[in-house]
């Protein structure tokens, strides 16, 4: 169908607005039209499919923008919604792929603004298991990636955290954007310095700033990625980072708390 057609080239461009404004420009208005467009073609197409997807992405450009604002103040009910109307479609049209997306977002929304990691781990582990027969290397990347920080600032088990974030660096090497390798790589270091390999992770570390720097990223994004170098450098340790937002990955709200929030959510 024409219309859906039109919905699926509309949550494209959306998707790729959504992306260059969290990692290079910081303007979501043009990808948030776009994606309420595509909503409302999907709907009146009676598009399932891509209504959820829309549904997705509205919540992770949600996500994207309260990290760049005040954690302590995101509207997590609202973003939570979102991801879970679009679980909801999906799993009722059997797209698991899809699933693996929702369910991710879902447990991105207890991780980041609340650090419920109990919460969030069974969203995680349901995520895994339907990405790793069902979805593309970007969102197994993404699933590996909080898993392995679980294992890195939760649950502490250094060798499993490396393992996860291994897997989730090459998955995003196997994907190909440049904009999403550095974030990658610097978890990399993070979790060879955590198993003692210091000197390895490092290099890693300096890898990641210079490929952040070659792709353009934005300020906050770079300096993230160096204040975690300077960290290790400094005293060896895996720097704060990883706490401070598993990135946003779980943010504390404070400046430097949502620029790491805004590197590890890698979303």
């Amino acid at each position: 169908m024409e219309t859906e057609a039109t919905a699926e080239a509309l949550l494209a461009a959306g998707n790729e607005a959504m992306l260059e404004a969290a990692f290079r420009t910081g303007d979501f208005a043009t990808a948030e039209e776009t994606l309420n467009e595509a909503r409302a073609v999907a709907e009146k197409a009676g598009d399932r499919a891509s209504e959820a997807a829309a549904l997705d992405r509205l919540g992770m450009l949600m996500h994207f923008r309260q990290l760049d604002e005040n954690v302590a103040h995101a509207d997590t009910g609202a973003e939570e919604a979102l991801f879970q109307r679009a679980l909801t479609i999906r799993r009722e049209i059997a797209d698991l792929a899809g699933a693996a997306d929702s369910l991710f977002g879902i447990g991105l929304v207890h991780q980041v603004f609340s650090e419920d990691w109990d919460t969030a781990m069974p969203y995680y582990w349901e995520a895994l298991a339907l990405a790793e027969q069902h979805a593309g290397p970007l969102t197994r990347s993404e699933v590996h990636r909080h898993i392995g920080f679980y294992y890195l600032v939760a649950d502490v088990q250094p060798e499993r955290a490396l393992f996860h974030l291994q897997t989730s660096h090459d998955l995003r090497a196997e994907h190909g954007d440049e904009r999403w390798i550095p974030g990658g790589t610097v978890a990399l270091g993070e979790a060879l310095v955590a198993t003692g390999r210091r000197d390895e992770g490092v290099r890693r570390m300096r890898e990641a700033v210079q490929q952040a720097r070659d792709a353009g990223l934005r300020p906050e994004r770079i300096a993230w990625i160096e204040q975690s170098l300077t960290e290790a450098e400094a005293d060896g340790g895996a720097g704060t980072n990883p706490k401070a937002g598993p990135e946003a990955e779980a943010g504390t709200g404070s400046e430097a708390g949502n620029d790491a929030a805004a590197e590890e959510t890698g979303r």
